[in-house]
């Protein structure tokens, strides 16, 4: 490894020696950050430039995160202009220093050893500092000796070093609660009473379940056909558009009824999601869309939808075959980008999880998927939809509404959810039975069907926040929207 200048610091040139610091293993961070940029969304989270012993190093971090977050590269060339007045990197041998950093690869192999090693060094030093002043505090006798609040001040401080690098291990206080329940409330109020989450765009379905709340998993299954893409995609376009309208109307982000989203789609392209929002907004069915069977007074109903939604806060992410790590890095990544306030995963199933023998053991693979889900809910404090498939037994049923026993492969799925939404289209199902046109049940199927055509149930199944139920909207299959019905919104739970 290329040699490592060891800086000094001239504010404390007797204690510092002393402090617990490993600037070789700063140094080498830096250079592995500058190698591989990417090293950043794994590291950039936790580490910040103020956990860095040598004040320069802190510096030349804090220089890579701005440029990275400009989605720019960060290297010994593109940083070197933001170093060529600084006092501390002449001291070293100019900006040159840059280069040297970056003089072993090997370094990539460590890069996140290294970054813990600086965090947790960081922590005891900070806990070196607390023990300084509490010890200095102690000694003095020149003022009136007050040792509860020389305690109480020494945990307050103790409690700050807890908590340094972000909500790992901190525990809100009732007030700070009890400040969340109320602007929770409050929100709710402002929005005519039934929503206090983020939109789904139906009325029926906020009035049940409030909305979508932060940091909660919200699993929407249902058999191929009922239209779980369809309904994923209608939130996901509601939550964005209202944001865009809050934001316009001067409202705050953090009050909005919407928010940005991220949606991950490993099953269909970023373009086949585009034209189903085409069709939803336009009115004109998606396969006439992609046939290309409109006429020109369409295509310009569809250049005006098309313009309109330019400016949506809507972020497609149809990369094949993603991980459940990569997912989550990828969505901090558009949280600290982009600042979503949803993340869409369409759908769970075809995530694959870390560990090496996953293939193996594909309940506990889907049970690793379920809890990181859960957990990127709660790291980024945003709703989380999940959408999942339905097991065969569902077809086998005469009822063939779904059951909580009916999510695939894992119980940990219904552990993991805060809600569960199944979706139910009982015209799909009467569709297949269609008798002959001659057949003496024709007439009373023609009937039965004309009954149910376009309805469909979204079934809450599972809810923390409140009762589960029955919620009866329109799905036009057309255009793949779900809509209200005006004559009533949802059911109470039936009890047998």
């Amino acid at each position: 490894m290329a040699e490592i200048v060891r800086l000094s610091d001239p504010a404390q040139p007797a204690a510092t020696p002393s402090l617990p610091a490993n600037v070789e293993a700063e140094a080498a961070l830096l250079g592995a950050l500058m190698l591989d940029n990417r090293l950043v969304e794994d590291v950039g989270l936790k580490l910040k430039p103020h956990h860095f012993h040598e004040e320069l190093h802190g510096r030349i971090y804090d220089s890579i995160l701005k440029l990275t977050d400009k989605n720019m590269v960060a290297n010994p060339v593109t940083l070197r202009p933001m170093f060529e007045a600084d006092e501390a990197m002449k001291q070293v041998g100019g900006a040159g220093y840059l280069a040297t950093l970056t003089g072993s690869g090997a370094t990539l192999i460590a890069a996140r050893d290294f970054a813990q090693q600086i965090y947790d060094l960081a922590l005891l030093r900070a806990l070196i500092g607390v023990g300084r002043d509490l010890v200095d505090s102690a000694l003095d006798t020149s003022e009136e000796v007050a040792p509860l609040q020389q305690i109480e001040r020494a945990e307050s401080e103790l409690y700050k070093v807890a908590e340094e690098g972000g909500a790992e291990g901190k525990a809100k206080s009732f007030a700070e609660a009890t400040r969340d329940a109320l602007q929770t409330a409050e929100r709710a109020l402002n929005s005519g009473g039934h929503l206090s989450g983020v939109t789904t765009g139906l009325e029926s379905l906020n009035g049940k379940i409030g909305g979508l709340h932060n940091s909660d998993l919200i699993i929407v299954a249902g058999r191929p056909g009922m239209g779980k893409s369809a309904l994923g995609t209608n939130i996901a376009f509601a939550a964005a558009q209202r944001f865009l309208r809050d934001v316009e109307d001067g409202i705050e982000p953090e009050k909005s009824a919407g928010a940005p989203v991220a949606m991950f789609s490993l099953e269909m392209s970023a373009d086949q999601l585009a034209t189903r929002i085409l069709a939803e907004q336009s009115g004109i069915s998606s396969e006439n869309l992609r046939m290309g069977k409109i006429s020109k007074q369409e295509f310009r109903q569809l250049a005006r939808a098309a313009a309109e939604l330019e400016s949506l806060p809507f972020y497609i992410d149809d990369t094949p075959g993603l991980t459940i790590a990569a997912l989550r890095a990828r969505a901090r990544r558009l949280k600290r980008q982009k600042g979503i306030g949803m993340v869409i995963v369409d759908y769970l199933q075809l995530l694959q999880g870390t560990g090496r023998n996953s293939n193996e053991n594909r309940v506990n693979e889907i049970s690793e998927i379920s809890r990181g889900l859960k957990t990127l809910a709660k790291e980024l404090n945003v709703p989380v939809i999940g959408l999942s498939q339905l097991s065969r037994a569902v077809e086998q049923r005469e009822d063939k509404r779904p059951q909580l026993s009916d999510l695939r492969e894992s119980g940990s799925i219904e552990q993991d959810a805060d809600i569960v939404l199944f979706i139910y289209r009982e015209d799909y199902y009467l569709a297949a039975r269609q008798p002959a046109d001659d057949h003496p049940d024709f007439a009373s199927w023609q009937e039965e069907m004309g009954r149910v055509y376009g309805l469909a149930e979204i079934l809450v199944s599972k809810q923390r926040h409140g009762a589960t139920g029955k919620v009866r909207v329109k799905f036009d299959s057309r255009i793949t929207k779900f809509s209200d019905r005006v004559d009533e919104g949802f059911l109470p739970e039936e009890r047998g």
